[in-house]
């Protein structure tokens, strides 16, 4: 190790316990510092781990934590950036924060951003890319999706040799070649029959001929079994697969991968997705499926996904919404829940939320219509959209309230009949309502 390597390894570690001791902050500056003294220190800190890239638009968050969970059942050393800091120095923290004189085999699972990871892989070399899925996102940030798609192919072509494992239910990622040697997971739990996707789809034109795409079986939005009729391009062979769902509500889902039985303590055909793909990794790893069973039934919920927090005599389920996919199987998943109970749903369009809200009318909102639900709170920074966008799908019947302001929105809250509140917000807005939420001391933190 260099002396200047030394010196940014120091000065790092050294303004990471200070930040940690005094402030209880500072996720991003003491990789700053680290690379402001040595540029190249990601590589030399990340060399000795296996280090696991989680990327995609829905599920990063929620399928990186499922996956240490099950890699630290088989394994002592098992790194993540668990405060979301994705970005080259937030990576490097991560680093920083690893003990020192560490024995046996030792990994780093992180989540980064699609736009971030090209960026990132300049400076170390992951051992595996999990791609979860692309959806349209952020379109003022992103682009489309086939601009998404090439940002985290130029990142992983910069890590050759590093396996890429895939969502292979979704047309996309079988797209292009690359460099890097490909293995796919998805689902395989119905016989096949011809399906035919919702009209407002993504991503149905095949990436050969430009033909529409066909199906034989589909999960939802543009994912399943698809296949051309006219140029025979179709969804690849699956290395992991799941085989069978067996139960699943809006707290739970239990299923079979491989003709293992597994359960996560969250409910939502989406979220049984980000299951499978860290089963994935973990069986990559040769991690056994017991270890992956315990792995999975952690019931430790993650930021703002199904997030359960009290209010008084209201039970609080808090989950981030950011785009029209996601935010149908959101939907979806609260249609399972018992009725009536109560919505409240936050916009913000800060850079992080995606400045453009005009996803929101691409989500199906017209299925609360039809689901018992006696009180509507709309509000964020643009409460007024939502609650048109609410108005629009008929919800305006029922007492209905539009509160810009995230103090007040917690005051109305208390005010609601007893039960079930489900909080429908986006990424800025849940910072908001849980920093709220913590000062008046319902939860701990405000992260």
């Amino acid at each position: 190790m260099s002396l200047r390597s030394q010196l940014a390894l120091a000065v790092g570690k050294s303004s990471q316990w200070f930040l940690k001791t005094f402030t209880k902050g500072g996720s991003s500056l003491p990789g700053k510092l680290a690379l402001k003294i040595d540029p190249d220190i990601l590589d030399m800190i990340a060399k000795d781990y296996e280090v696991v890239v989680v990327t995609g638009t829905n599920g990063k968050t929620l399928t990186t934590a499922l996956t240490v969970n099950i890699l630290k059942q088989a394994y002592d050393n098992v790194l993540t950036n668990t405060t979301g800091a994705n970005m080259l120095q937030g990576i490097v923290s991560t680093f920083l924060s690893a003990k020192t004189h560490q024995k046996g085999k030792k990994f780093a699972v992180l989540e980064i951003d699609e736009a971030s990871l090209a960026k990132v892989t300049s400076y170390f070399k992951p051992s595996l890319f999990l791609f979860t899925n692309i959806f349209r996102d952020q379109m003022d940030r992103y682009g489309e999706i086939y601009t998404t798609y090439q940002m985290i192919l130029d990142g992983a072509a910069k890590a050759p040799e590093a396996v890429i494992l895939a969502n292979g239910d979704l047309p996309i990622f079988n797209s292009k070649e690359t460099s890097n040697p490909r293995v796919y997971y998805g689902f395989d739990h119905e016989p096949d029959e011809e399906v035919t996707p919702h009209s407002n789809t993504d991503g149905l034109l095949c990436p050969k001929c430009h033909h529409i795409l066909q199906y034989k079986m589909i999960t939802y939005s543009n994912q399943g079994k698809y296949y051309c009729p006219h140029c025979g391009f179709k969804r690849p062979e699956l290395t992991y697969q799941l085989t069978k769902l067996k139960g699943m509500d809006h707290t739970y889902s239990e299923f079979e991968i491989d003709g293992e039985s597994y359960r996560i303590e969250v409910g939502g055909l989406y979220n049984v997705y980000n299951a499978l793909a860290a089963t994935a990794v973990g069986s990559y790893y040769q991690v056994s499926p017991e270890k992956i069973r315990q792995g999975l039934s952690s019931d430790q919920k993650v930021f703002g996904r199904q997030e359960v927090i009290h209010v008084g005599d209201k039970e609080c389920t808090l989950v981030l919404v950011k785009n029209p996919v996601g935010l149908n199987q959101v939907i979806d998943m609260v249609a399972l829940a018992p009725q009536p109970f109560q919505l409240v749903h936050l916009l913000n369009a800060n850079y992080a939320d995606g400045i453009d809200v005009s996803w929101i009318w691409d989500g199906d909102y017209e299925k609360f219509a039809h689901m018992a639900i006696p009180h509507v709170i709309a509000g964020g920074e643009r409460s007024e959209e939502i609650a048109l966008r609410l108005k629009v799908a008929g919800l305006e019947g029922n007492h209905f309230k539009e509160i810009k302001e995230i103090p007040k929105v917690v005051e109305a809250i208390k005010e609601l009949p007893s039960g079930r509140v489900f909080i429908l917000a986006t990424y800025t807005a849940v910072l908001q309502l849980r920093k709220e939420l913590a000062a008046q001391g319902y939860i701990d933190g405000g992260m």
